[in-house]
């Protein structure tokens, strides 16, 4: 009998096995580190030019007001990203990236383009304008939609789909709002400490009122349509060049007119912000939410529908794709692991819902003929990781399974764990 080893087999290198050693800069922590220098020294320089912007006082008034739409952006984002969740370290890059690099030219790009045009034209009021409308939301979402092509350039695995996109460009376009209304407010603030205003008719709460509970999602709503470009690219097939070219160009171009339409919107009179917010920016936002929901639900039809394959082959359980299928029974697999086997088991049931997902990914590209050139091994090392994980993660996710919809008659005699046993092929997936 035959066997095969527990890992995939590599095929040897064109230099007769010989390993042939990165240049130091291609070394991993090299690129690390050469890219938490850049961002670190962004972040001071920006936080420089803020303070020096809006004082200390108001520095720390817009920080402790602009603070507050964060968490619950990146809580939604979050929620998005549960079927399939890309590494906290892509989302830290990402948020850090909006806050403080493209943050940092914006402000650097703005101020000299805007300064430029009021001296060739000698209209400073003009150079405003044509600062806010054309030039502000050419900067800033080409400085947000570099982190987004930077995620999917370098960590392409981790980019698989529409959700990955929105949930990039959400990230990055919440960090450069943050740094941005931290701006805003202190300034606000310091007008209103010349000024002498307070309360309701400050020109703070003002801001606040427009920056803050209005329009939160304005940024990561004009990025979104980016990372929906690129989203759309990453499930082109590797021939389709040119589509996978236009389509980020495509989303850039839209969130740029859009952005341009926002900005405008006080130049259409008394009440065109609110026309403008009513009539344009709330409907895009329901759609723009609509979609990403969608998506995602589809995301959870392509886990049930392309995993039962690896049931016939003997590596998941008849009960996997139904629980793995659905939010509601992964997340009782994970309260199941932690109250019986603890924290450890939670996460290791967590690490195979998220493998397990990536694999039907993978074979729903595989059958459309978008996989890459790896998906074989690929497939073989998301094989193991699920392999690795089978003894502690197939119980709960059968317990889930169970709880979720109870198949009335169907289960055997109960298991010594406190649910029902299921029958497993008796094939083993390492031998043939």
């Amino acid at each position: 009998m035959a066997t095969s080893p527990p890992f995939p087999t590599y095929p040897p290198s064109p230099g007769g096995g010989v390993l042939h050693h990165p240049h130091w800069w291609q070394r991993r922590w090299v690129r690390y580190g050469a890219l938490s220098s850049l961002l670190a020294l962004s972040g001071l320089v920006i936080l420089a030019l803020v303070r020096r912007q809006t004082g200390t006082e108001g520095f720390l008034v817009g920080l402790g007001l602009a603070v507050l739409p964060v968490p619950w952006l990146m809580a939604a984002f979050r929620w998005l990203d549960r079927v399939q969740p890309g590494p906290w370290r892509n989302l830290v890059f990402s948020f850090a990236w909006g806050a403080c690099a493209a943050a940092l030219i914006a402000i650097v790009a703005n101020s000299f383009a805007t300064k430029w045009i009021a001296t060739s034209t000698a209209d400073p009021a003009s150079a405003d304008t044509l600062g806010a409308t054309v030039i502000a939301p050419i900067v800033e979402e080409s400085a947000k939609a570099a982190a987004v092509l930077l995620v999917f350039l370098f960590r392409r695995r981790d980019f698989t789909g529409i959700v990955d996109g929105v949930v990039i460009a959400g990230v990055t376009a919440t960090g450069f709002a943050f740094t941005e209304n931290i701006l805003y407010l202190g300034t606000a603030f310091g007008t209103d400490q010349l000024t002498g205003d307070r309360g309701i008719a400050s020109v703070t709460a003002a801001t606040f009122f427009v920056r803050i509970v209005m329009s939160p999602f304005a940024h990561p709503l004009f990025t979104v349509l980016t990372g929906i470009g690129f989203g759309v690219a990453a499930l082109s097939a590797e021939r389709q060049h040119a589509r996978r070219v236009l389509l980020p160009v495509c989303g850039l171009l839209l969130a740029m007119g859009m952005h341009a339409f926002w900005n405008g919107s006080s130049a259409f009179g008394e009440y065109g912000f609110f026309a403008v917010y009513g009539a344009f920016m709330v409907p895009a936002f329901a759609v723009v939410t609509w979609l990403a929901i969608r998506t995602r639900q589809r995301e959870l039809r392509t886990v049930r529908a392309e995993l039962p394959t690896y049931v016939l082959a003997g590596w998941l359980g008849p009960a996997e794709p139904f629980a793995l299928g659905s939010m509601r029974a992964r997340r009782m697999a994970r309260d199941y692991a932690r109250h019986h086997h603890g924290r450890q088991a939670a996460r290791e049931v967590a690490r195979y819902e998220a493998c397990a997902t990536s694999l039907a990914f993978l074979r729903h590209r595989g059958r459309k003929g978008k996989a890459g050139p790896d998906f074989v091994v690929r497939e073989r090392e998301l094989l193991d990781e699920l392999w690795r994980r089978r003894d502690v993660a197939r119980p709960a996710l059968e317990y889930a399974s169970r709880a979720s919809v109870p198949p009335p008659g169907q289960w055997g005699a109960a298991a010594p764990y406190g649910y029902p046993a299921v029958p497993y092929p008796a094939y083993n997936p390492y031998r043939t």
